[in-house]
This record gives C-alpha cells, structure tokens and sequence, in this order.
C-alpha cells in the first residue's frame, strides 16, 4: 500500500499557497498566458533548469536569484514568448517583470521566480505583461491551481497536474504540482516547465539535493524528440505551514518525503511524454541486471530516445531488434549473450537469442496502448503571429497509466534504471514544420 494518497488542487493543495491564471495579450488567440504561484509566507525555493548553453533570460535570474538566497514567494511564469537569445534587453525585460510583479504583491523583488515559454528569439510581450500583473494578482486563489496549468500551455494538448498527501509525525504533509512540455523534450531537461509546492519544512540544502535526485528519475528521464530547450526549468517552493518539525538531515521523514516529491516528479515527467507532440502512446523502458543506476538509465533514455524504436512503436510493429540495436549502442558495456527483451508480456530475446512470439498478439499489445479513435488528425499548432496554441477538442489523451511497457535485462548487476517516451508520428513533423509559419 502507497505511503501516500493522491488529493485534488494541484499546486494550491499544500497549506498556504494561491495560484492563478489569465490571458494577458500576449498569445494573439486570446488564450490564457500567464500564471502566478504565491506563498503566503517565505517559502525554501530550490531549482534544477537546463543544461543547455544558450538560456533563455528567466533561467538566468532565477540562477542568479538561486544563487544568492534560497527563499522565494512567488513564481510568475509566461507563455507566448521564450525570451531566449533576446540579448541584454531580454535580461532587462525580466528584471522588470520580477520588480512590477513585487511591487503589486508588496513583497521584495528577490523574492520573485521567474519562468518563460513560447518561441525562442521573442522578447515578453511587456506591455501585456505589465497591464496583465494587477489582474493576475488580484484573480489569486486557493483554488487557481488548474487556471495556472492552462496559462503556462504551449502546444500541449491537456494541462498536466498532481497532488500528493502523506503523514508526517502524525500532521498531515502535501507536495502539488503542475507541468507542461510536449515538443523539445530530451534528458538533461526539456522544452518543460514543472513547478512544485510543498508545506512541509526542509533546510534549504537538503530541499535542493531532494529536488536535483527527484530530477534526475523523471524530467530527466523522459524524451519526446532529443532536443534539449533553453528555458527548461524544474522550481519548488516549500513553505513549512504543515507545521511539522524541520526536517533538516536525511532519516525516515526525510526519506518519505523525497519519495512522494519523486512520485510527484515523475507523474508530470510521464505525463509530458504522453502528451508529446503527435503521441498517440506513452513508452515505459525498464533496465535491470546494469553495473550501476546511472548505466541502467543510461541504456534506458538510449532506447526510449530511439527513432527506430518511436516509429516502430507508432507503426504498431513488435521489432525488437531496433531495441537491442539501441541498448547496444547507448555506450554501456555488457555481454551480448545476457540480453534479455520483453514488449509487455512477449519474451523477444533470451540469453541474447532471438524467442519465438506471437506477432500479431504483439503487434495487438501495441495497439491497445492507444486509442485508436482519437489519434492525431490535422492536430496542428495554430502558431500563426506565433501564437503557439493548439485546437484541444480534437484529441483525447489516456492517463499515464497504459503505457507500452519494455523491459530489457543486460545482466547480473544491481543497477535498474527507469525512461518514458513516446511514438514518433506523423503528425510530430506536421506541427514542428508548421511551428511558426
């Protein structure tokens, strides 16, 4: 039985938090295109963003901000502009979101998180942003969680939130989340944003090194196309109004923390791969018998990353020596002659030789991992004047619960590692030629 139960309110379930969601003008269509995560109180802020050398203006402040103060209040977040490679006056643009957004909630600038999405070149929209402020602030709410996940959306085709409850020294502790991602999504952090509160009270040290491993199992852990972005931002916010005792060192409170703030990570993680652009399935790699954590993992994002395995996947086809090919190449050693495959529940490979399996019956599996009546038809971003927003009604998306499950076994070791992906469609190439045209 799970140490946690899964509650409703997303990242305003955890005590103490408001949240909200508008259109501000700065997404041509009207949609909604800015969010806000407020604490009531100081909050232990910690972040993981991208690996990528060319960052966009937000990932910036907030490492410089990270830097010199592990505290924060708010989380703004815009969707319609990246502000990446927008030079020194990007910079300003952020500064002065940071500093309008402090001064119309009467709190200090360094207090302020900033998060950015949309087409990479583009400065903010600031006169939208500055007339949309006021607005956001004063629509804040202990119920504003889902407003915010619709507002940071880009060509996601559904919002992506969670919220977690468990008890510690009998006080009852939550972690909520919203995410979104769906193209430019590979390890070392993706075309994602994910943020995170909790109520519980950690030392600002221990917060950030849970945050990083929480990372590392699941943003980190995901990939949709192999490009990494320039904004990708991981932020949480732990403000202590649980009032539990501060949890300041690893133990068992520790412990069950983190686990929950993983099981958070990787609900949003997978829930981005599902929702990849043109997916009609989500791909759940699972790598055991490694020397190590890190060279499972390492063979597992090789193969959910794989175009050869993404395509088969899409075409339905059980070809599993795409699979073997990829865990050879994904720069691990082991012996060939322990290689062991399995798509579901069809045993592919054994002691590195080739089984005899059903085909069709795996071929079937393939299929029923997606519901075939509402892949996606003339899904196309509608990114003219970059608008980047998608038409929601014409695809259903599953839960993340049904994904085409591989299993692959290189040993005797201890090493097990986790990846998601999701098939390449046609579709995926349909919106990313049209991105901004």
């Amino acid at each position: 039985m799970s140490e946690w139960q899964e509650i409703s309110g997303g990242v305003t379930a955890p005590r103490g938090y408001k949240a909200a969601g508008i259109a501000a003008g700065l997404k041509p269509s009207g949609a909604m295109d800015l969010a806000l995560i407020v604490s009531d109180v100081e909050a232990i802020a910690a972040g993981v963003f991208t690996m990528s050398q060319v960052t966009a203006a937000c990932v910036d402040y907030c490492r410089h901000r990270l830097l010199s103060s592990s505290s924060a209040r708010a989380i703004l977040c815009n969707a319609g502009q990246a502000n990446a490679s927008t030079g020194k006056q990007g910079w300003l643009d952020a500064v002065e979101s940071a500093m309008m957004l402090a001064q119309a909630l009467n709190i200090s600038s360094d207090s302020v998180l900033l998060a950015s999405t949309g087409v990479i070149g583009q400065r903010i929209r600031m006169d939208g942003l500055k007339a949309g402020i006021p607005k956001l602030v004063e629509s804040l709410s202990e119920t504003g969680s889902d407003a915010a996940a619709k507002a940071i959306i880009t060509t996601d085709l559904v919002t992506k939130s969670i919220a977690l409850e468990t008890t510690i020294n009998d006080k009852p502790v939550r972690i909520g989340g919203i995410s979104k991602g769906s193209g430019m999504i590979h390890p070392n952090m993706a075309t994602m944003l994910a943020f995170v509160t909790c109520d519980a009270a950690v030392s600002p040290a221990l917060w950030q090194e849970m945050l990083g491993r929480a990372a590392d199992k699941s943003f980190n852990a995901i990939t949709v196309d192999g490009d990494t972005s320039t904004n990708d931002s991981l932020i949480a916010l732990a403000n202590g109004q649980s009032r539990t005792p501060a949890i300041t060192e690893m133990g068992a409170e520790a412990k069950k923390l983190e686990a929950m703030l993983t099981e958070v990570c990787q609900y949003l993680a997978k829930a981005i791969a599902r929702d990849g652009e043109g997916a009609t399935c989500l791909i759940e790699v699972q790598v055991s018998g490694a020397t190590s954590e890190r060279a499972a993992l390492q063979i597992a994002k090789t193969i959910a990353g794989s175009s050869l395995v993404k395509s088969a996947i899409f075409g339905r086809d059980p070809n599993w020596g795409r699979i073997a090919a990829a865990a050879g190449r994904a720069g691990v050693p082991f012996e060939q002659s322990d290689l062991r495959i399995k798509l579901g529940d069809f045993l592919l490979m054994e002691q590195g030789q080739p089984q005899q399996f059903e085909k069709k019956a795996a071929s079937e599996y393939l299929k029923q991992t997606a519901d075939e009546s509402s892949l996606p038809k003339d899904v196309v971003a509608t990114n003219n004047s970059n608008d980047l927003t998608v038409d929601r009604d014409k695809v259903k998306i599953q839960r993340v619960d049904n994904p085409v499950i591989i299993e692959v076994c290189v040993g005797n070791g201890k090493g097990e590692g986790k990846a998601w992906g999701c098939d390449l469609s046609y579709d995926y190439v349909k919106i990313n030629a049209e991105y901004t045209t």
